[in-house]
């Protein structure tokens, strides 16, 4: 069966998530300075490396545990203080030409869905960006319940999309959260490395994914060359 459609993580693939994740790190570093917690720009760093060392499930609370020393009061305070400064923070970069191959694909044929540990408000992000209707759809985890690697999410989106599992193509930038779960349905899985989980690496030969590229145009390549090779197949 050829490939028929595309599903795209949210964070890393579509928005770039700097601005995020350097807001992140702010109220992380200023929620710790209030426990009397000195943390400087290489603490945090080296707590975001172990965090996705680790394939947390969720980095920023790892690299709270860890900056705070494993103490479960200063913990608890911290982590609210982080959600009270960055809880309703709006911001999204759209990754540079991401919209122009998300229309390619969209004219080639192929149907286009999200699968994303994101709330119901990020269709507007999407929204203002131009390409939420470029996608059939929207499985953000605030809509459909289900949070990544639940595969729920991926057979709701494939489901929606009137495709099987093996008929998709996943992209997105977590081997833990992405690639692993829809390798195990059957589905091909692009990694698309950037941002805090760039240098998270397959732990076993099943983790690997399908194809490892670092921007659009290799997105592009990687995706075509699924493509046509199903379809000679």
């Amino acid at each position: 069966m050829p490939f028929r459609a595309v599903l795209f993580d949210v964070g890393g693939p579509i928005d770039l998530e700097f601005a995020w994740e350097s807001a992140v790190d702010g109220a992380i570093a200023s929620a710790c300075g209030l426990e009397g917690i000195r943390v400087d720009q290489a603490a945090i760093d080296e707590a975001s490396e172990a965090a996705v060392a680790a394939f947390a499930a969720d980095a920023y609370a790892h690299m709270v545990e860890t900056l705070c020393g494993g103490d479960p009061p200063t913990i608890a305070r911290v982590r609210q203080r982080v959600r009270a400064m960055v809880g309703n923070l709006e911001v999204f970069q759209l990754r540079p030409d991401i919209d122009g191959l998300l229309h390619r694909l969209h004219q080639r044929g192929l149907v286009l869905g999200i699968v994303a540990n994101q709330p119901e408000r990020a269709r507007d992000k999407l929204g203002r960006a131009g390409v939420d209707g470029l996608f059939s759809h929207h499985g953000l985890s605030g809509v459909t319940g289900f949070s990544k690697p639940d595969p729920r999410a991926f057979l709701t989106a494939a489901e929606a999309l009137g495709v099987a599992p093996d008929e998709c193509i996943m992209v997105g930038d977590r081997i833990d959260n992405d690639i692993v779960p829809a390798k195990a349905l059957g589905m091909a899985a692009i990694q698309l490395r950037g941002g805090r989980h760039r240098r998270q690496r397959p732990r076993s030969p099943a983790e690997e994914p399908d194809a490892v590229v670092t921007d659009v145009p290799e997105l592009e390549a990687a995706i075509l060359d699924l493509v046509d090779r199903r379809q000679s197949g």
